[in-house]
């Protein structure tokens, strides 16, 4: 167990459970992805449980309680349950009073709603965007394309749904407008829960179409083609998974 982890784990030995919460009849948890390393546990936490989350790990519709979670991490229930909280208010799962936290199910309807609501917002500001910003500042994002093409490439659900955010984040960046590119992060993020279901090869492959994407829309605005530029941002947002 990291030095962190034993550090946060001895800190919160003491924190009571939740009234009632328990871990009977709960879906088998498997193996977490990586070891917890970085400083702030409920941090580590909040990112394991979002790749669990867009991985498949924490299948939609099941329960999961704060102790099962702290156990499979190596950590006290506390930053499990401050982290479960966060995921909340985004959406991803919703409190299930004296168990625990059950993974949101989205709907077709709720994901092409989101779709619909993220391409009012980025549409427009792609296109004005593709007529005023040089060449050269679209060339500095082509390392973001493909780090999301290796992503994609590899079947990676949960590193594609950072690098597809990223890459998203620092196209509508270049607008200067940083409330918008909150709000747009946190519409994008409500989307990827969950990001593809289905076979695995099946989800491979909509990621790599999708990530193909970024990089023609890329090369469309480096050469200031407009009328491209226009056609793949709408089939981008039409697609409803990136």
């Amino acid at each position: 167990m990291p030095e962190q982890v034993q550090a946060a784990t001895a800190r919160d030995a003491a924190a009571p459970l939740a009234r009632g919460e328990h871990t009977h009849g709960e879906a088998v948890l498997p193996a977490p992805r990586k070891a917890v390393q970085r400083n702030s546990v409920r941090g580590q936490i909040l990112d394991a449980l979002r790749a669990a989350l867009v991985g498949g790990e924490l299948a939609p519709g099941e329960v999961y309680s704060a102790p099962a979670l702290g156990e499979r991490f190596g950590v006290s229930a506390t930053p499990v349950r401050e982290a479960m909280q966060q995921l909340a208010t985004e959406g991803a799962v919703e409190v299930v009073p004296n168990r625990g936290f059950r993974v949101t199910e989205r709907s077709a309807r709720e994901l092409g709603e989101l779709a619909e609501v993220r391409a009012l917002i980025e549409v427009p500001v792609m296109l004005r965007l593709a007529r005023t910003v040089p060449a050269a500042r679209w060339c500095e994002l082509r390392p973001l394309a493909e780090a999301s093409a290796v992503a994609a490439a590899g079947g990676d659900l949960a590193r594609y749904a950072e690098a597809d955010r990223a890459f998203h984040g620092a196209v509508l960046a270049l607008s200067g407008n940083q409330q918008l590119v909150q709000v747009a992060d946190d519409l994008h993020r409500r989307s990827q829960w969950p990001l593809v279901s289905g076979p695995v090869a099946g989800r491979r492959a909509d990621l790599v179409a999708d990530a193909a994407e970024h990089m023609a829309l890329l090369e469309a605005l480096v050469a200031q083609d407009l009328g491209v530029v226009q056609s793949l941002v709408r089939e981008h947002f039409a697609g409803a998974s990136g």
